[in-house]
């Protein structure tokens, strides 16, 4: 963003984020979402129903990882990509939305841990605050919803716990993934004892068909929402064009790993019509009389849910820190404590907010809620892999730049120092089409600046800043050209059918590896990618909201649909891509980014009406917020205020140079600045101007500094400067 350098303490390993993921993931996908989904949607296909879901969330898991590798400074994660790629206004909104979804994940766990507890306590907590406290009718669906006083007390020890310092809460939250890890393994073993095959048998698995199982697979999404704390981290890891990515990866196998391991032990050890869908994994030991397994799989819920509500409550502040810092949001929450190095104002704020939803909206009204604004930054995350690829080098080296000018600088001199003390050879960036040369020490040296200063490959040492129609930070200058380097997609498919391959893309007007983005083939890129999210929009629409018609002419609409959507992705591909290198980028791009908006825009349809209405509601919040203050206050506003400031007054200059009175009469670049009569003693001396130089003759060019100084040539170019 604008915000230079960073204040947040670097900490995170890898591990870490992977931890951080996990966790964020497993408690409720694992203890909740799996009994659920077995017993009222798919039986035992929630194993199918947790596999569909991982291949949905990968989708948009590779995207967030390349993002985190181009855009490795995102405290504000989504908001931080859709800011450097769509712009202010678009940022603002997913990252207001991004806030309700953390505020509700926050605030939903931590009834979910108050419900757990009550359970355990066989419904006396719940008694005692019907009873001595009251209900609240008016803010609940259920006549029973109470005041939770309990989760409003775990929502604020665990926001003590996150404005403490990262290192502690993630350090908090390594201890409680261990106890998850082993409460697992206990299941697993444990559970071997208690298997029956029959309940797979006489067509038990599949007992509500497909149709159960693509609606399991819609919910089970819900379980791997979690994983984009990792690229809120970007600001806090050791090496985030590393880390960032290989964590996501790996967090998600991890979660699909723990899913479907327990998906197949609950609905082995328990026929599915027999489950308890409060607490599954609890009550599966106990139908077989084991309750002191109940109680130690106790232990790990209660560990897994606690590591689901730190994983909401994380990024939440880091969201409102990265927005307040570019004053879409007021400025004092995005102050950083000098002694814990967090957010702490924004902890604090967002945790109160969570802990008052808690206190006063039952969970299951919480529940519905959720998803609806983080499944919208995914989509627009993906978007965005997909307009970037295509981009021309002069249009994303109008974004800006992170680094200050004056680290800028030093870093490159630095770079531009080594490289004079070797021989380099020049080398042509592209051999074949002519571009700008550059050495082979500095392509060796500059990826060394460091991950999260990755510079924009210029041969020059400027800045840039906010001169382009879409803003923020876009490395497209380290890594190496290598459009078809083995391993990748082209590469294999060469491989498959061989010669054949060549002949493809020609037939098909597939760009040469020559071929470089102009701004003309990026807009049209950029039309056929709106096009494209249209069309995607409303074939799920039909699909959803449509399923039980059999009329032609919507066979025939969703037949349409379904060649356009075919059209223009064939239409991106005959676009040329940006030849540049990352660390890591998400693979068989446009069909990976197209099948994620395809998934994900499914999935958000399949929300509620009153989910929208909702949805809706906090919009408008919001653009009160934007339109009234943050459009107004932003860094890019008071930067662009400042520069027609100072283009104002050169205008304003350069209309009286040219014989225009413009209230600066009397005053001229060229006049001395002090009066001509010698009878003032702050008149100058004779033969020497205001600034203390010596006027040149007709004849001679330059400025003499009498004291000795060095000659300086006149331009009439150079800046008056005031």
């Amino acid at each position: 963003m604008l915000i230079h350098g960073t204040k947040l303490a670097r900490v995170l390993s890898t591990v870490d984020l992977v931890s951080l993921g996990v966790g964020s993931c497993v408690g409720t996908g694992m203890y909740v979402v799996s009994g659920l989904v077995a017993k009222e949607m798919a039986g035992p296909g929630v194993i199918v129903s947790f596999i569909i879901a991982a291949v949905a969330s990968i989708l948009s898991g590779v995207c967030y990882a390349e993002f985190g590798v181009r855009v490795p400074k995102t405290t504000g994660s989504a908001y931080t990509y859709s800011y450097v790629t769509v712009g202010e206004c678009v940022a603002f909104f997913i990252g207001w939305n991004l806030i309700l979804e953390y505020l509700i994940g926050t605030a939903a766990g931590a009834s979910a841990l108050s419900s757990m507890a009550d359970s355990l306590a066989n419904k006396s907590i719940s008694t005692f605050m019907t009873t001595h406290i009251g209900t609240l009718n008016g803010l609940g669906k259920g006549e029973q919803s109470y005041p939770d006083l309990l989760a409003l007390l775990i929502a604020v020890i665990v926001t003590v716990i996150v404005a403490l310092g990262v290192k502690n809460s993630v350090g908090f939250n390594n201890v409680l993934n261990v106890i998850n890890l082993m409460v697992w393994v206990f299941m697993m073993v444990a559970g071997l004892f208690f298997v029956n095959g029959h309940n797979w048998d006489d067509g038990r698995f599949l007992p509500f068909g497909w149709s159960g199982v693509m609606q399991g697979a819609a919910t089970c999404f819900y379980a791997f929402i979690g994983f984009d704390i990792i690229a809120t981290t970007g600001e806090e890891a050791k090496s985030p064009n590393t880390s960032i990515p290989y964590a996501i990866t790996v967090s998600l196998i991890t979660c699909l790993t723990a899913y479907v391991s327990v998906s197949v032990i609950l609905t082995l050890m328990v026929p599915y019509t027999e489950i308890d869908a409060d607490a599954p994994l609890m009550e599966m030991f106990a139908v077989h009389g084991c309750y002191f397994a109940k109680y130690i799989v106790a232990v790990g819920s209660v560990a897994g849910l606690s590591v689901s509500l730190l994983g909401s409550l994380f990024p939440m502040p880091r969201v409102i820190y990265a927005m307040a810092g570019d004053g879409l949001l007021f400025r004092f929450l995005a102050h950083v404590s000098p002694y814990t190095e967090t957010p702490a104002v924004a902890c604090v704020v967002s945790g109160c907010l969570a802990a008052l939803l808690s206190l006063l909206v039952s969970l299951r009204d919480l529940i519905e809620m959720m998803s609806i604004g983080t499944l919208l930054a995914y989509t627009l995350v993906s978007v965005c892999v997909l307009l970037l690829r295509y981009q021309p080098e002069s249009d994303i080296h109008g974004f800006v730049n992170f680094l200050s000018e004056e680290q800028s600088n030093k870093k490159k001199e630095g770079v531009l120092a080594e490289c004079e003390k070797e021989v380099c050879s020049p080398i042509s960036e592209v051999d074949d089409y002519g571009g700008p040369q550059t050495n082979t020490c500095g392509a060796k040296n500059l990826p060394s600046l460091g991950d999260n200063e990755m510079l924009i490959g210029k041969p020059d040492k400027t800045t840039y800043t906010a001169s382009h129609p879409n803003y923020g930070t876009v490395d497209m200058g380290s890594g190496i050209e290598s459009e078809e380097s083995e391993g990748g997609m082209s590469w294999r498919l060469k491989k498959l059918i061989g010669p054949r391959y060549y002949t493809m893309r020609i037939r098909l007007g597939l760009p040469g590896k020559m071929d470089r983005p102009t701004p003309a083939t990026g807009k049209t890129v950029t039309v056929c990618v709106l096009l494209l999210f249209l069309v995607v929009f409303i074939f799920n629409s039909f699909v959803i909201f449509g399923e039980e018609t059999s009329l032609w002419w919507a066979l025939l609409l969703l037949i349409f649909l379904v060649i356009s959507m075919a059209l223009l992705i064939v239409i991106i591909l005959q676009q040329p891509e940006n030849p540049k290198r990352l660390p890591y980028m998400a693979p068989a791009v446009p069909w990976v980014p197209a099948a994620a908006m395809l998934v994900n825009s499914y999935l958000m349809l399949k929300l509620s009406a009153i989910t929208w209405i909702r949805f809706a509601v906090w919009c408008f919040l919001g653009i009160l917020i934007y339109f009234g203050y943050g459009m107004w206050n932003s860094t890019l506003e008071i930067r662009s205020r400042e520069q027609e400031v100072h283009a104002s007054t050169y205008q304003r200059y350069d209309g009286h140079h040219a014989g225009v009175d413009d209230g600066f009469s009397g005053f001229s670049v060229d006049d001395d600045l002090y009066p001509p009569s010698n009878n003032d003693p702050w008149a100058a001396p004779d033969g020497v101007d205001g600034s203390g130089l010596v006027p040149p003759k007709a004849d001679d060019d330059d400025w003499t500094d009498p004291k000795g100084g060095a000659k300086r040539a006149l331009a009439e170019e150079d800046p008056v400067d005031f």
